[in-house]
């Protein structure tokens, strides 16, 4: 897959010493959902504005779509749609009409587009409808439509569940997977809604005080967060011969201080402990983990790393 987004080096710097984003490396693939995970002024709204030039980098480079000088991105950015912060609207105007406002604004040619995105948002029924009497879920929904006039390859979203109920949560998750599935729109997101971001991303970057500490596909993540057992015993060989010959379990891995860890237990923890037991040995360490998204986070902060 060809990077559609790439940032080196990037920093921003504002007034009384105030560093928001450091020296940060991140790298987007096209058909990429990347998840933008970190606290609270972590830099992921900073990010954002930067690779939309709502903002300008004190160090560091932007590529869009491998082009760096600065009128070839403002070019490239009438390929990304975005919604950065709270999607802004004119109350008293009806959602087509700001859908209007918003195309002649983006220059997106032919009035038809505001009819489309209206269709694809699922807000055709409200187009007459004033702003001021929407709810929080169809303002999200209008903000993504803004976003998506012009038919951008690339969407970044800040915090695009912030606020919503439940329900909402899984219409929006599930609407962004439609884009990205169907039309091949490459997605960057950052959520505070963990669990939600865990069932959509396929690539994630962590960040903390303005430092992107790690960036890892899903699939790495979901090795790293398996659900598995540790066993600790007195003879590791002869229990992993006991585990493939008796359990028909073959997915595991003897760690070097000779633990051995079991991939996708289709047994409960007794039955390996007692697999042991049988055969005359001394169990030191048995345990069971399975992390979440959420988990894994807080155990890179707790280590420091993030």
């Amino acid at each position: 897959m060809d990077t559609v987004i790439e940032t080196r080096g990037l920093t921003k710097r504002y007034g009384g010493g105030v560093c928001a984003l450091y020296d940060a490396d991140v790298s987007v693939r096209r058909g990429d959902i990347f998840g933008v995970v970190g606290d609270n002024g972590a830099g992921k709204t900073t990010l954002f504005k930067l690779l939309c030039g709502l903002a300008f980098p004190t160090e560091g480079e932007v590529r869009l779509f491998g082009a760096h000088e600065p009128r070839e991105l403002e070019r490239q950015r009438t390929r990304i749609g975005s919604i950065i912060e709270s999607p802004g609207f004119y109350p008293g105007l009806s959602v087509e009409k700001n859908l209007e406002c918003c195309r002649i604004r983006k220059g997106v040619p032919g009035k038809d587009a505001v009819a489309r995105v209206l269709d694809t948002v699922g807000l055709a029924y409200a187009k007459d409808r004033r702003c001021r009497t929407l709810s929080l879920g169809m303002k999200q929904r209008l903000g993504l439509a803004m976003a998506l006039l012009g038919e951008p390859e690339v969407l970044i979203l800040d915090e695009p569940t912030n606020g919503l109920d439940p329900s909402g949560i899984v219409e929006m998750r599930a609407f962004l997977q439609g884009l990205n599935r169907d039309k091949g729109i490459t997605i960057v997101i950052s959520s505070h809604h963990l669990a939600e971001l865990e069932q959509m991303a396929t690539t994630y970057a962590f960040l903390k005080r303005g430092c992107v500490v790690e960036q890892v596909s899903a699939r790495t993540l979901q090795e790293r967060c398996a659900d598995y057992v540790d066993i600790a015993v007195s003879d590791a060989a002869r229990f992993t011969a006991l585990l493939e010959k008796e359990l028909r379990h073959e997915r595991y891995l003897v760690l070097l201080d000779g633990t051995v860890r079991i991939f996708d237990p289709a047994a409960g923890i007794e039955a390996y402990s007692g697999l042991a037991a049988r055969a005359g040995m001394d169990v030191s360490k048995l345990e069971r983990r399975k992390m979440s998204l959420e988990q894994y986070y807080l155990e890179l902060k707790e280590k420091g790393v993030a």
